[in-house]
């Protein structure tokens, strides 16, 4: 019986022979196609010998070849760089069989049945790393069980075989994990004539990322709160020195942000649209107050409005601390402010009849509940319910009703403010009602201060300018917002107001002296 390499080196000295001459250059268009399909199960299957010599070695393998571990070992001996060297590593510690201290037997794999599918050529490094990923990112989150149950499924999904129907118990299908597969599989679940489908294609690599995203969300419904804290500590945006006549760009957009860059992006390189306008300058007259506080002051009377003399500590942050935001997370912050403002231009090209416009679904009864996720078309990856919640305060709500996969019945519910009430509150408050946030109003979004889903009106005298980080994070910051008589007040966390009392927020734009006239550029 040959060793392994020697039935790897006949492998590679039939690929030799398959690659000399001109072989390759006369094939048909079916024998080429033939050859990728031939040629990615081999891929897959190298991947898997790969995996599986590096999972069964032992933790001195690497330095009994003079390395510093399996990194460099992989990496001289399959001349791979760093990065898919650890990409082999993680996917060998997923599919690892330990070995029993007390019978000296293997033990199950972490993933067994995704285990069998690498083996099988299924699945290869890529698929089996997006596959069992979203899944151990909620590792402490989900049972036995549920990691098992859905193991079977990825597997079953990676090979295009029906899904199993049971749960995670093993019962008939009744739980969540159950549900998720009924609703992964509803196109699935029959054919025409009502049969049950036979095996399909193999799952890509993109549509396993898909799917185990979708398992993840079933599974985790809570982990949405974790996953967006992470991502809002890690979320930056940073422009750096001039380097041979360009600025470097570097930072980390939240999901969100990125699908709104993306919009924007698609609408200026439709080929209908020609590209972006050329820079300019234009000069356009100003907009009228529309009769709200003509004076552009804010002045009502109020000592707390009015400005006063003296300093008010609960309006100030010399030393920042009301907002801890880093520079570079700022900088994105910033640029999500600039985005939204960007995709509501009178200039902005339109994609499909409409300015782009940023869309979140979320399923009715989790919006209700406040559990569960969202997703944004476009985005890799479910967001938290706050990123609908804080979407759906300054858009347009619209229900799609389903029945079987069939759209039965559309409402919209717009509670977008209007650029005359935008006007009118931006002269009221002047920036973001926060204290000591000093973001310009014109560049906030217009808060609901009662929630519209619980009767709250889009009107002036329900609506504050907010900038996108604090209408973001209001849910969650300690600070809360009223209206006492069409003026807007905040109580902070306590933390900064041992008091908790209801404050009126003093504006860092100067007020006008009396009797001067305002100056409009």
């Amino acid at each position: 019986m040959n060793s392994p390499a020697d039935a790897i080196a006949q492998v590679v000295s039939g690929l030799r022979e398959l690659l000399s001459g001109d072989t390759l250059a006369g094939l048909s268009d079916a024998d080429r196609a033939a050859l990728l399909v031939g040629l990615g199960e081999v891929s897959r299957l190298t991947d898997a010998a790969t995996v599986e010599a590096v999972a069964t070695a032992d933790v001195e393998f690497g330095h009994r070849f003079g390395c510093r571990g399996m990194n460099e070992l992989l990496r001289r001996a399959t001349l791979v760089d760093a990065p898919t060297a650890g990409r082999i590593i993680r996917a060998a510690d997923a599919v690892a069989r330990e070995v029993s201290l007390v019978s000296g037997e293997r033990m199950p794999a972490r993933w067994p049945a995704m285990r069998e599918a690498l083996l099988d050529g299924a699945v290869g490094v890529t698929g089996l790393l997006v596959a069992v990923g979203p899944l151990e990112a909620a590792r402490d989150r989900i049972t036995l069980e549920e990691r098992l149950w859905a193991d079977a499924n990825l597997a079953a999904f990676a090979r295009g075989e029906n899904l199993p129907d049971v749960d995670a118990d093993g019962a008939e299908a009744d739980s969540v994990g159950a549900s998720v597969s009924a609703d992964l599989e509803d196109d699935a679940d029959a054919d025409a004539d009502g049969d049950a489908p036979g095996p399909g294609p193999r799952a890509s690599a993109e549509d396993l990322k898909l799917f185990a995203s979708a398992l993840a969300v079933g599974l985790d419904p809570d982990g949405a709160e974790p996953s967006d804290l992470e991502a809002q500590s890690r979320r930056f945006f940073t422009v750096g020195r001039l380097r041979n006549g360009v600025h470097p760009v570097h930072g980390n957009l939240t999901p969100e942000v990125a699908a709104a860059w993306q919009l924007i992006a698609d609408a200026y390189n439709n080929p209908k649209v020609g590209g972006a306008p050329a820079p300019g300058v234009r000069f356009e007259p100003a907009p009228d107050n529309d009769g709200a506080d003509p004076d552009g002051d804010g002045a009502d009377g109020d000592p707390d409005t009015d400005g006063g003399e003296g300093e008010d500590r609960f309006n100030i942050d010399p030393r920042n601390l009301i907002d801890s935001r880093t520079p570079g997370q700022k900088r994105h912050d910033a640029l999500a402010a600039v985005l939204g403002i960007a995709a509501r231009h009178d200039d902005m090209p339109s994609l499909g009849g409409a300015a782009p416009t940023l869309v979140v679904h979320v399923d009715a009864k989790d919006l209700a509940t406040g559990t569960g996720w969202a997703t944004i078309p476009g985005a890799e990856t479910p967001v938290p319910l706050s990123v609908a919640a804080h979407t759906a305060c300054t858009g347009a709500v619209q229900r799609v009703l389903f029945d079987e996969g069939r759209i039965i019945g559309i409402t919209t519910t717009d509670r977008v403010f209007t650029v005359h009430q935008r006007r009118a509150i931006v002269a009221r408050d002047k920036e973001c009602l926060i204290p000591g946030c000093h973001v310009p109003a014109s560049w906030c979004e217009i808060h609901h201060v009662t929630e519209h889903a619980k009767g709250g009106s889009t009107h002036t005298d329900n609506g504050v300018p907010l900038c996108w980080w604090h209408h973001r994070s209001l849910d969650r910051s300690g600070w809360e917002i009223r209206m006492n008589g069409g003026v807007p007040q905040i109580r902070g966390p306590e933390w900064w107001d041992p008091q908790q009392r209801w404050r009126t927020p003093r504006h860092s734009v100067p007020v006008k002296p009396p009797g001067r006239p305002v100056l409009r550029t």
